[in-house]
């Protein structure tokens, strides 16, 4: 049961980080600024941003210092980004099918790949909870 909390939790953290995807990916396409592939890319990074301090304050509780998490979870969001854009040129351009419609199911993937590589790495190791080092550690890396 814990876990599906978990998983629900990080889920609503990415629902936040996905909407920021969103709102770049819209302004870029629609703004005439980009086309679908980078622009949602570039709001994969954005969001990516925003995911990483909802998973460590709230998703994971995180208490390892950011240096390590934030290098692990710069890591996954990478890959998480690279199979988005792998998806989105593959469903926009080689499919045609409509950018939003593509990110929907690109979104799909990156969550199933990004949730499960975040659990058992990133988060995964747990420090004790001692005030005094959890604070220094995360505040001084």
């Amino acid at each position: 049961m814990h876990r599906f909390r978990r998983f629900l939790i990080y889920a609503a953290a990415g629902g936040v980080g996905t909407a920021c995807q969103y709102a770049v990916l819209i302004l870029l396409v629609q703004g005439g600024l980009s086309g679908p592939v980078p622009a949602s890319a570039a709001g994969a990074l954005a969001g990516a941003i925003v995911n990483y301090g909802l998973n460590y304050w709230v998703t994971f509780k995180s208490q390892a210092g950011h240096l390590q998490t934030a290098s692990r979870f710069g890591l996954i969001a990478a890959a998480g980004i690279a199979l988005n854009t792998g998806l989105m040129h593959l469903l926009t351009v080689q499919l045609a099918l409509n950018y939003l419609l593509a990110q929907i199911f690109s979104s799909a993937a990156v969550l199933v790949l990004t949730y499960s590589a975040n659990t058992l790495w990133t988060f995964g190791s747990k420090r004790p909870r001692d005030k005094d080092v959890s604070h220094r550690s995360r505040h001084d890396d």
